[in-house]
């Protein structure tokens, strides 16, 4: 029987055997807070919007009972389970999450890494969320870490992703966040086609305008993401990938990372193998972290384009 591409999880079109990446040791735990944003991206890949409650905002008992579960599961299976280094929250935007200093709290004292990806626009800057983060960064010097998206250093690029005055609130949170010495990232997009060097470039004028202490040139500090199109010709991933590319399994996000997500009237939350692929269910792995270590089918575009040929990841 022929197969459409990525149709099939085990076999490609061409009827090769497809790569899959189990859980080798999970090194970030992600918690998506749920997709409601206070913008509407273009090219959002989450589908994010003020109104979008297809996932729904996590509390404090839900990541509390996974953290619980990452403690138990060290005992049990210390190599997958013994290491983990980082606590991620993504969205939508997390500061939408009326729980959120609360999440980032039971994180903390938890005594992980944790890392918000953020707009950094209204939402973080409500004055109760600023006293907050202040707080938070106080109490738990160098283990906060808030990634701002700048999609372009240019802000007219900037606001054709996210509308007019984006780039200018960003700019304001960002501003604010360097001023009281909180851990500062930058993710951007090449979306535009602009050539690396030079886009890292015009990164580092725009920190230095904003007296942001960034190097533009720190591929964690600031990072570049690949364009995520679900229609992109990109080639199916095999087997014989790896020895072609040079190329680990243990080198793709799925081998060292999950997300936790609660769906709209879900009971329960799930682990999802994937930041990327929140809505796709073959890549839904079940409630508990114990039953996500299996292998994962790199049966998605976003897999080949952003994760093995993009070399991207979110941690």
């Amino acid at each position: 029987m022929a197969w459409a591409a990525f149709e099939h999880p085990e076999v490609t079109a061409k009827g090769e055997t497809r790569a899959s990446v189990p859980l080798v040791s999970l090194d970030t735990l992600w918690f998506n807070t749920g997709t409601r944003c206070n913008i509407s991206c273009t090219h959002c890949y989450i589908e994010s919007t003020p109104t979008n409650d297809r996932l729904v905002y996590l509390t404090r008992d839900d990541v509390a009972h996974h953290l619980a579960e990452i403690a138990e599961l060290a005992v049990s299976d210390p190599a997958r389970f013994g290491q983990v280094r980082e606590i991620g929250f993504t969205g939508g935007e997390p500061f939408m999450n009326p729980h959120m200093l609360d999440l980032l709290e039971v994180s903390l004292a938890a005594g992980y890494e944790v890392l918000v990806l953020t707009n950094a626009m209204r939402p973080m800057q409500r004055g109760r969320i600023k006293e907050g983060l202040l707080a938070l960064h106080q109490r738990y010097p160098g283990a906060l870490t808030l990634r701002v998206s700048i999609d372009h250093a240019s802000p007219e690029l900037h606001d054709e992703e996210r509308g007019a005055g984006s780039f200018a609130s960003t700019c304001e949170g960002v501003r604010w966040l360097a001023e009281q010495g909180v851990a500062l990232h930058v993710a951007g997009r090449l979306r535009w086609g602009t050539p690396e060097p030079e886009l890292r470039a015009a990164y580092g004028a725009l920190f230095a305008g904003l007296g942001v202490n960034i190097d533009p040139w720190d591929k964690t500090a600031l990072m570049l993401f690949p364009e995520m199109d679900e229609h992109a010709p990109v080639p199916e991933i095999t087997t014989a990938c790896w020895g072609i590319l040079d190329k680990a399994p243990s080198s793709v996000m799925c081998a060292s990372s999950r997300m936790i997500v609660k769906r709209k009237d879900a009971e329960q939350t799930a682990v999802l193998a994937c930041t990327l692929l929140a809505y796709d269910e073959q890549f839904e792995l079940g409630p508990t972290l114990g039953q996500a270590v299996g292998p994962v089918p790199l049966n998605h575009r976003h897999c080949a384009k952003f994760c093995v040929l993009g070399g991207a990841s979110c941690s």
